[in-house]
Parts: structure tokens; C-alpha cells; sequence
């Protein structure tokens, strides 16, 4: 048996971490990582595993697409960590960015897997229909960026770190924003991401007021482990009313992943281990890097925090991470 070291934190991706071949190596290798794949297309009624691993029809950029996608990515590398691990080391808390709350709340037995899946499939369904606009990253504190989008009538849709802020706004109107940028800061160079929309922006709104229907069919259970809010940037309380009442402000709302972080790492957290997704050029699932990695790391060194960091989202990290636990043992 391994040791369980209580101070493990366990984080997920969210959108822009998809990639065609997602999850096909861990499906090849692991008979559970094929049964996550199987309940999942049960589910939601079509191939998963054909869509993320192949997308024949060009469907896995879109949204509603992509989050079921990245959501059965995460719980499929989860669950095959726990089988290699013996289900032994437990994490303290848990925490996903965006969409990846979703896997987070799966994980701490809030929502099962099934009832996510239904829950994503909607919001996607919904932030594609209702969604306008863009969205940009800036190398920049929110104090700094958000006079000058909202002058263009933009908003804040994140603060990954303190230095890094993504608005979200009409295409024409993010130029605006990006031109400005530059002209003041010259150094400081945006980056405008691949979405269908201003997620977590006042652009959400129609979407979020459809949701909400949704939010209160699904069955919610209080947390069995400490769960991060995007909307508030603290935990969950123990109350499925105000989980319901986060996960539909969430969509509208700028995503606080920086005070995710700060609360895990004020409260100790000594390990991090990032489940899903993948990024970079690399075409097949094991030359990509994790989402979250750079991010954390930064977090981690601006906090002089001693925690390590690992991930799980391909054969390879998966072997290495389960590598590092058995050797702590």
C-alpha cells in the first residue's frame, strides 16, 4: 500500500488544453481509461473516444464539443492514477480552471461523473449558442488592464496570476484594446485565444439565465473533500445551493484562478498533481505539456512555496507521477 500524504492538491485544465488524439494512448494502454470512453458515449450518445481521438468531422474546437471532451480526458486519467495507485493517496482539496471545475467536483464526489457529463454537455450546447465575441490574454494586473477595457467596453474574464489578465470583448473592440496596450506598453504583447465566445464576461448572461434550469434539475451532493470556487476564489461551502448558485455565476464572471492557487498554498499544500488536457505543437499525446504547469510553477516561486509538481495527462506523466508516489512510500 502507498502512503496517503494529506496535503496533495488535485487540479484540471479547462477549454483551449483540447487537442485531436486526446486520450487515445491512455485508452490503448488502460482497460480504464476504455470504460470512462464507453460510459461517457453512453452518456451524451455519441463516440467520445472517435471524437477526441480522430474528430472525422471537425467538431472538437467547438464548444459544445469540447468541454464534454476535456471533462472525459480528466476523470479517464484520474481514475487510471487511482487504479495504479491503489486509490491511496487522496488529495486535501481539489480545484479546476473554468470548465475544469466540473472534473474537480467529480472528483470530490460532488457531482457524478454522469450527471457532469449531462451538466457540460449543456453549458457547452449553450455558451456556443449564446456566445459572442472574443477573448485575449495580457501580460498584465488587472488594476492595469481593466480601465482600459472597459473603455472599449470589454471585461475581465480571468486572472490567471497576478500579472496575467484575459478580457473578453467583440473582436473589433479587443483590437482596440490590444492597439492601446501597445502603444503604452510596448514590451507587453496580447494573445487572443481560440474560443466561440466572451466566456465568463457579461456576454454569458443569456447563456448562464438558460443554464440555470439545468444547474437545479442536476443532483448535487456536499463536497467530500475542500473544492475551490473560480467565482469566489475560495472553497465551496458544504451547501448545494451555493454550489449551484457558483457554477451559474461562474459562467458570467471572471474566473480567480490566481486566488485558487494563493488559498491552496496558504493552506500548505506540499504536492500538485494536474489531471488532463495537453498543449504545444507535438502531434501525438505524448509531446504534449500540461495547461496548468507553467502557471502553478509561477504561483509557486512568487509564494516561496517549497510544494512540488507533477501531472497526469498522457502514458508517460502518468507512469512518471505514479513513479514519484511509490518512491515516497
Amino acid at each position: 500500500m502507498l502512503a496517503c500524504d494529506q496535503q496533495v492538491f488535485f487540479v484540471f485544465p479547462g477549454q483551449g488544453s483540447q487537442y485531436v488524439g486526446m486520450g487515445s494512448d491512455i485508452c490503448n494502454e488502460y482497460a480504464t481509461a476504455r470504460h470512462v470512453y464507453k460510459q461517457a458515449s453512453d452518456v451524451l450518445g455519441y463516440d467520445v473516444a472517435e471524437l477526441s481521438f480522430n474528430d472525422p468531422k471537425d467538431q472538437l474546437n467547438q464548444t459544445r464539443f469540447t468541454q464534454p471532451a476535456l471533462l472525459v480526458h480528466s476523470i479517464a486519467c484520474l481514475r487510471v492514477f487511482e487504479e495504479l495507485t491503489d486509490g491511496c493517496l487522496k488529495p486535501i482539496m481539489v480545484a479546476g480552471h473554468s470548465l475544469g471545475e466540473y472534473s474537480a467536483l467529480v472528483a470530490a464526489n460532488a457531482l457524478s461523473f454522469q450527471s457532469a457529463l449531462k451538466l457540460v454537455q449543456k453549458r457547452g450546447e449553450l455558451m456556443g449558442t449564446f456566445g459572442e465575441g472574443e477573448m485575449a490574454a495580457f501580460p498584465l494586473d488587472i488594476d492595469t488592464i481593466r480601465p482600459i477595457a472597459e473603455r472599449y467596453h470589454c471585461a475581465i474574464a480571468g486572472c490567471n496570476l497576478p500579472q496575467q489578465t484575459v478580457i473578453g470583448g467583440r473582436g473589433d473592440d479587443l483590437t482596440l484594446v490590444e492597439k492601446e496596450v501597445q502603444e503604452k506598453f510596448a514590451r507587453k504583447r496580447p494573445l487572443r485565444l481560440k474560443t466561440e465566445g466572451a466566456f465568463h464576461t457579461y456576454y454569458m448572461v443569456e447563456a448562464a439565465l438558460n443554464y440555470r434550469t439545468h444547474l437545479e434539475a442536476a443532483q448535487l451532493d456536499p463536497p467530500e473533500l475542500k473544492v475551490l470556487s473560480n467565482f469566489t476564489g475560495g472553497y465551496y461551502e458544504p451547501d448545494v445551493t451555493q454550489i449551484r448558485a457558483n457554477l451559474f455565476y461562474q459562467l458570467f464572471h471572471p474566473v480567480l484562478w490566481h486566488l485558487n492557487l494563493q488559498t491552496a498554498m496558504g493552506d500548505g499544500i506540499k504536492k500538485i498533481f494536474e489531471f488532463g488536457g495537453g498543449i504545444g505543437t507535438a502531434a501525438e499525446p505524448g509531446g504534449k505539456r500540461p495547461n496548468l504547469e507553467g502557471m502553478i510553477k509561477k504561483s509557486l516561486r512568487a509564494s516561496s512555496s517549497e510544494a512540488s509538481y507533477g501531472s497526469a495527462i498522457n502514458c508517460q506523466s502518468l507512469a512518471e507521477l505514479v513513479d514519484v508516489v511509490r518512491s515516497s512510500d
